[in-house]
C-alpha cells in the first residue's frame, strides 16, 4: 500500500479583493523609491493610511534595502527598489531581490509569519509577475513566512 503524501503548503496564495482587508496581524509590503515620494498607485494609499514619511526618510535606506514602520500589531515593509532615488525611474530585478532578502531577514528576526502584498513591482514599475513570484518563492523558502497576494 502506497503512503499518501500531504499536500505541499503553498508559500504564496492569491486573494481577490482589497489588500487592506487582510488580517490585522499580517504584515504588509510594497515598493517605493529612495525619495519616499509615494504619489501614485498603491504607494499613495500606503502613504495616506500609514503616514510616517519622515520616519522612513530618517532610516536613510538605499536602493536594494527595506524601510520598516511598526503600526499596531504589524510591520509595514517599504521595499526600496527604484534606482537613482527618483520615483519616476524604473526598478531592476536585482534591486528587488536585495530588498526581498532584507525583508526576509527582518521577518525571521522579528517572528513575522504572514505578509500581505499587491503584485509588488508589477503595477507602475512594470516588472514581470512570473519572475517576481518565482523570486518570492526562492527568497522565502524554508523561512515559515507565507505571502498572500491581493489583486483587485
Amino acid at each position: 500500500m502506497a503512503s499518501i503524501q500531504p499536500a505541499k503548503e503553498e508559500r504564496i496564495v492569491y486573494r481577490q479583493g482589497d489588500l487592506f482587508t487582510c488580517p490585522e496581524t499580517n504584515s504588509l509590503a510594497h515598493c517605493i523609491s529612495e525619495d519616499c515620494h509615494m504619489s501614485a498607485g498603491i504607494a499613495a494609499v500606503f502613504k495616506k493610511k500609514f503616514g510616517g514619511v519622515e520616519e522612513l526618510l530618517n532610516q536613510q535606506k538605499k536602493t536594494g534595502e527595506v524601510a520598516v514602520l511598526k503600526r499596531d500589531n504589524r510591520y509595514v515593509y517599504y521595499l526600496v527598489i527604484i534606482t537613482k532615488n527618483k520615483y519616476f525611474h524604473k526598478p531592476t530585478y536585482d534591486k528587488l531581490q536585495k530588498s526581498l532578502e532584507a525583508m526576509k531577514f527582518h521577518c525571521v528576526e522579528n517572528g513575522v509569519t504572514h505578509i500581505s502584498m499587491p503584485k509588488i513591482g508589477c503595477g507602475l514599475d512594470r516588472l514581470d509577475w512570473r519572475k517576481v513570484s518565482a523570486m518570492l518563492e526562492e527568497v522565502f523558502e524554508g523561512t515559515g513566512v507565507y505571502i498572500t497576494v491581493y489583486t483587485l
